[in-house]
């Protein structure tokens, strides 16, 4: 089948590689001029682990990666307050955890299948027309084209969505937090393979030392320290980060100072997608398109991956019975999903807590991780993929 796969960051590039080794013939549609580059830093582990591994993209992805050695949680003068070794992830996970510039991720997964099917980038669906026995799209450059499946991957704010399920605001969830992040070279101090993090009531400011002199920086906040409407132009959302983080304290006015001269600045909300159904006629979404879990949930790229592996999975065993492979797709991974969802929702309040006795008590609570008995307890339940990935034979 000819399949259009709107998106091509993780999940996309992801499907098709699948959908090429069943022989069909996927094409991707995205609206950046070529892959994408910055982001922030993943945590990869589980179903989505297990993906790249049949991929064959283990090294490249490991060679990119960083095996972070610590979480240090400190005060305004940089001294440890809490935190945590992240050896304790390795070892409850057979050393199957990786830290990765989700931009990197997305490189490989490109890499294996560029040159290999049609990739339109600097492209847009306009419109879309399921007509029963095939979908017209109409892209921004390329006029019309026709298509025997859609599949939206183009993320939590999906233009497939909006086009074949409805607006956005149906399906978010908010979870009251807004993220941004950005990199900069040549920051100092840079304590190498460390997470270092500072922390207020409802605010959060983080950094971690990348390769080539780089740091990458991470805000989180309560959206309740807006006080005026979001705004999507890159200007305003560097006052609304100067203004929420100006009286911070710590290393936040260097900080807010390499910001000014960043290239790139990522900000979005912390919210979740949360529908009904995953599929309508000859469209699917998968990955945050679908089920965003959100930054929180720590693990939606690897989601991402499992989920475009098991729809074209499916879609092999189905044949041309799309109907078929979207219903077993969504049922497969939809309690995984669900689980992930609820897990994120409760973690929120830990991630940045809204008072100075939650800061207390999550500072506290990381010290008992040294104790590893009871830090294996508590992460090998939460870590662990109930889910067992299928093997299609692809």
């Amino acid at each position: 089948m000819k399949i259009a796969i709107s998106g091509a960051g993780v999940a996309g590039p992801t499907l098709a590689y699948w959908l090429l080794r069943a022989g069909h013939e996927p094409t991707l549609i995205e609206r950046a001029p070529q892959p994408r580059t910055g982001g922030y830093i993943i945590d990869f582990w589980g179903v989505g682990f297990t993906v790249a591994e049949r991929m064959g993209l283990l090294p490249d992805i490991c060679d990119a990666g960083y095996k972070v050695r610590e979480v240090r949680l400190v005060d305004g003068q940089g001294r440890k307050t809490g935190g945590f070794s992240t050896e304790l992830f390795r070892v409850s996970l057979d050393d199957r955890f990786i830290s990765v510039p989700r931009s990197q991720l997305a490189d490989a997964i490109y890499r294996s299948i560029e040159g290999r099917c049609e990739a339109l980038f600097g492209e847009t669906v306009t419109a879309l027309s399921d007509h029963g026995d095939r979908v017209d799209l109409t892209l921004a450059k390329s006029g019309s084209r026709v298509f025997d499946l859609v599949i939206g991957t183009d993320g939590q704010h999906s233009a497939i969505r909006r086009l074949a399920f409805g607006p956005e605001a149906r399906f978010e969830r908010d979870i009251g937090y807004r993220v941004a992040a950005f990199e900069a070279d040549g920051y100092a101090p840079r304590d190498e393979l460390v997470y270092v993090s500072h922390a207020k009531p409802g605010r959060q400011l983080a950094r971690f030392a990348e390769r080539d002199g780089r740091t990458l920086f991470l805000f989180v906040f309560a959206a309740d320290h807006l006080d005026d409407a979001e705004s999507h132009h890159a200007d305003a959302r560097r006052k609304t980060l100067q203004r929420v983080f100006g009286d911070f304290g710590w290393e936040a006015p260097k900080i807010l100072a390499a910001l000014d001269a960043a290239r790139d600045l990522y900000f979005d909300r912390v919210s979740q997608i949360v529908m009904p159904a995953w599929s309508t006629g000859r469209v699917a979404l998968l990955g945050d398109a679908a089920a965003c879990v959100s930054l929180l949930a720590g693990e939606g790229c690897g989601l991402a991956m499992a989920e475009a592996y098991v729809l074209a999975g499916e879609l092999a065993r189905a044949g041309t019975d799309h109907t078929r492979a979207f219903g077993q797709y969504e049922q497969r991974l939809r309690p995984l999903i669900a689980t992930k969802q609820a897990a994120a929702r409760k973690f929120a309040g830990a991630f940045a807590p809204r008072t100075a006795f939650g800061l207390w008590t999550r500072n506290q609570a990381t010290k008992l991780m040294a104790w590893r008995p009871l830090a294996q307890f508590f992460l090998g339940r939460d870590l662990r993929d109930d889910f067992d990935l299928p093997d299609y034979g692809l």
